[in-house]
């Protein structure tokens, strides 16, 4: 079985699930360990690009406007990898190519592959889209063996709260800093897991723009910017954005110096894994006096106030 990745979730669940035996393409945003592995066969006009917030969100617009899609398919690449199967996806058409996009690539190709459309709106849902990977694949079980281990990870963190019996922290999290967007899909299921709810956020739905007025209004007490495909210290050149903000200071996560950049890929575009490493990394951040984030996620996270976390 031959298969191709049209986005970095697919890819990275199958490395973590050491299927990659089987994969032969996928995009310039999948692991590096990936490309280097890959062949390359799905890219971007904003590749390489160092595009503001701003002007990422007016780009995408426009290109919508035009009926036109920010990706497009390196095809003779695609048609060397000869795949049985193209993993894809439906749920954002801004993060990667869509299935509309993939089937237009493959139907041009000499043997059709099967695609498999990845559409998770929940944290449940991710984890099923493992099993899909895996049994498209023909190994279902390893998917099994896969979750299992992610699940006892999150049972601890559970276990943990309820053990010291530790209150519910009122946070926001970020998808977006201009315009400001919430967070919704599966990311108000990792904030819950975490101990914290985000009465602003959209589960099992889109993030939508959102005023910073109500962000004033609900005062969180813990305020987490991840922007999609942003990486702390990218999205730090942008914090500037939310901190010219009317009533930024007023803020209660302001003013007790509880505000956090995070990696993108624990949050947006995920595998099972990296959410599971954002449970975790949330963890303790809402909780710090009883937990810590794990050695090898330190560099995931950092208080805005602080050069490194702590």
């Amino acid at each position: 079985m031959k298969a191709c990745s049209f986005l970095p979730a697919a890819t990275q669940m199958i490395y973590d699930m050491n299927l990659q035996g089987d994969l032969y393409g996928v995009t310039f945003e999948c692991s590096t360990e990936s490309r280097k592995e890959k062949a390359i066969v799905v890219r971007c006009v904003l590749e390489d690009n160092n595009y503001t917030s701003d002007e990422i969100d007016k780009i995408f617009s426009s290109y919508k406007a035009q009926g036109k899609s920010l990706y497009y398919v390196e095809q003779e690449r695609l048609e060397k990898a000869a795949p049985d199967v193209v993993f894809t996806q439906d749920v954002c058409e801004v993060c990667q190519i869509d299935t509309v996009c993939t089937a237009s690539a493959v139907a041009q190709l000499p043997k059709v592959p099967e695609l498999v459309a990845l559409t998770p709106k929940n944290l449940k849902d991710v984890f099923d889209c493992a099993i899909q990977i895996a049994t498209a694949l023909g190994k279902e079980e390893a998917a099994y063996e896969y979750l299992s281990k992610l699940n006892a990870r999150i049972d601890v963190v559970i276990d943990t709260l309820r053990k010291h019996k530790a209150p519910v922290r009122r946070v926001s999290l970020l998808e977006w800093i201009q315009p400001v967007y919430n967070c919704g899909h599966w990311i108000p299921y990792q904030i819950a897991f975490a101990g914290g709810i985000d009465m602003l956020s959209n589960p099992a739905g889109y993030s939508i723009v959102t005023d910073f007025d109500k962000i004033k209004r609900y005062n969180p007490e813990v305020l987490v910017i991840a922007p999609c495909g942003f990486e702390t210290e990218r999205a730090r050149e942008e914090l500037f954005m939310l901190e010219k903000q009317q009533g930024w200071e007023e803020l209660q996560a302001v003013q007790n110096k509880q505000v956090y950049l995070a990696d993108f890929d624990m949050f947006t575009q995920p595998s099972a894994s990296t959410l599971v490493n954002g449970i975790e990394v949330l963890a303790a951040l809402f909780h710090p006096e009883i937990f810590e984030i794990p050695a090898h996620l330190k560099h995931k996270a950092v208080n805005i106030y602080e050069s490194v976390l702590v």
